[in-house]
């Protein structure tokens, strides 16, 4: 009897303090520009008004940034809580492995290990391992942006097979996607299997006109029948239906990362003409009740008292913003220079957004650099998780800052921003060095962009700006400032060798 009490005294205390644990949900932008959230940008020509009542209810960063400026390498560093330039620095491509390694750490195996139900509904792009389901039917010689490139067919691989090194081996109990919207395969996949063999190669030919942009699709296997402008509705309803069956008896951790407002541009006709900034600001909007539609979700399951909401995005908005300036005067970066993949604050400055009831404060603004590595260390100190020295190893504890606790300032001793192997940037304080020419990935900016901005071509070997004095990065003070740049780039070579730029990651570092 005495045995069998005391079980039940575990039983329960795992269950009160299971009811203790937050649930988590982050909503992951896909290309959304700093500056198209109304709530930072009060010039914006894009409703949000389910993001800003987000943004009202808890505390919004004007300074908060993904790891890159493009997709995979910051989806790699948010479920990881280390910079993905560690270990590489480009997107998975088609049909490309997983960026994992089977011993690496995600925020999802640490919930999974607190007792939390775990999902994610949407864009995983993060790789798979597809070679596991080849048939014998060699690969297709196809195009992809005027490139030769060698492609599964639907023939190639054996579909009733599972997809091994997915969502499901990164911590996750459940997954429900389309992969990445403009890469093949072109079908959803429920867990590690495909919900419909994809029997024909992809063509646009059959579906509905692009409103803006281009389609952006590679060359790869569909169903027929596919229709993109359906995918973001259906994960939204595969994202809601999954809070749903939540029960209030473990708390859950739910990852939806979206395919918008990522070209193709494709809102459906509910969304077409909403805003003042065409197609794209209408597909802004439709993100913005995507959003709304899983805050209701959280409210009418009574969840919403005891969940922490997390909106951001991977990286600032696609080269298309550049006509959305001059054809309907939206900047997509705001304040900011730069785009997508871009050094500029603007690719990948991004909106960032944390709801946690009784725990935050209502309307709170945080002009504190953070990154999106530091969600990892913020809730291992929520689940109470200890973090291995080699764990999260760039990842710093928000948790005083979100409470309004005294906290060193700036919380960051520095961070560090790339998107292309050897170009980097490093923000320490006020301060952010760039250690290449040009803070445009491509080299480039549109000559009436840069009349139009008063912008100019820099030509010394780096750049130095002070963002509290000059946010829109005009005034490059690399040679008013020789000591700050050498010590800048002292630091960033010691990042870059190998120490982590997190606290607890000085052991990891010496190892």
């Amino acid at each position: 009897m005495r045995s069998l009490s005391l079980v039940w005294l575990f039983l329960f205390a795992t269950s009160m303090r299971a009811a203790e644990l937050p649930n988590v949900v982050i909503i992951y932008a896909d290309d959304m520009g700093y500056g198209d959230l109304a709530a930072n940008n009060p010039d914006s020509k894009i409703p949000t008004p389910n993001l800003d009542q987000l943004a009202a209810e808890g505390m919004r960063f004007t300074d908060g940034h993904s790891s890159s400026g493009i997709c995979t390498p910051s989806r790699f560093a948010l479920l990881t809580g280390q910079h993905h330039w560690r270990r590489f620095h480009g997107i998975v491509g088609i049909f490309g492995e997983s960026v994992f390694e089977p011993d690496d750490f995600t925020i999802a195996k640490m919930f999974r290990s607190k007792g939390y139900n775990t999902g994610v509904v949407g864009k995983w792009h993060l790789g798979w391992n597809w070679q596991a389901m080849e048939n014998g039917n060699p690969p297709r010689d196809s195009k992809s942006y005027n490139r030769k490139v060698k492609v599964y067919g639907p023939e190639s691989l054996d579909w009733d097979k599972p997809i091994p090194q997915g969502p499901l081996e990164q911590g996750f109990d459940y997954y429900f996607g389309d992969g990445t919207i403009n890469f093949p395969p072109y079908c959803f996949v429920h867990n590690d299997r495909v919900t419909e063999v994809p029997t024909i190669m992809m063509s646009t030919d059959k579906f509905k006109a692009i409103p803006e942009g281009n389609w952006e699709f590679r060359p790869g296997p569909m169903v027929e029948g596919w229709d993109p402008y359906q995918v973001l509705p259906t994960l939204t309803d595969k994202a809601v239906e999954w809070i749903g069956n939540q029960t209030g008896e473990q708390p859950f951790f739910l990852y939806f990362p979206l395919t918008a407002p990522h070209a193709p541009i494709i809102p459906t006709d509910e969304f077409r003409g909403t805003s003042k900034a065409g197609a794209y600001g209408d597909f802004v909007h439709q993100v913005d009740a995507v959003a709304g539609r899983v805050l209701k979700a959280l409210a009418e399951g009574d969840f919403a008292d005891n969940t922490i909401v997390v909106f951001t995005a991977d990286n600032g908005p696609e080269n298309y913003a550049f006509a959305r300036k001059k054809n309907h005067q939206h900047w997509s970066s705001g304040p900011l220079r730069g785009l997508k993949r871009d050094l500029w604050e603007g690719g990948h400055r991004v909106p960032f957004l944390i709801r946690w009831p009784g725990k935050i404060e209502k309307g709170t603004v945080s002009d504190e650099t953070i990154s999106q590595v530091d969600l990892a260390a913020t809730f291992a100190q929520v689940v109470d998780y200890q973090l291995e020295p080699t764990e999260a190893i760039d990842s710093y504890d928000l948790l005083p800052l979100l409470r309004g606790q005294p906290h060193d300032h700036p919380l960051r001793i520095a961070t560090v921003q790339n998107t292309q192997k050897d170009k980097y940037a490093l923000r320490q304080g006020d301060w952010l060095y760039i250690d290449v020419t040009c803070g445009a990935v491509r080299g480039w900016e549109p000559e009436w962009y840069l009349e139009a901005t008063g912008y100019t071509k820099e030509t010394t070997p780096g750049l130095l700006y002070n963002l509290k004095e000059d946010l829109g990065q005009r005034m490059n003070r690399y040679t008013d400032y020789p000591e700050k740049v050498v010590e800048m780039k002292a630091l960033l070579a010691r990042y870059r060798a190998g120490e982590g730029c997190a606290p607890h990651s000085k052991l990891a570092a010496k190892q």
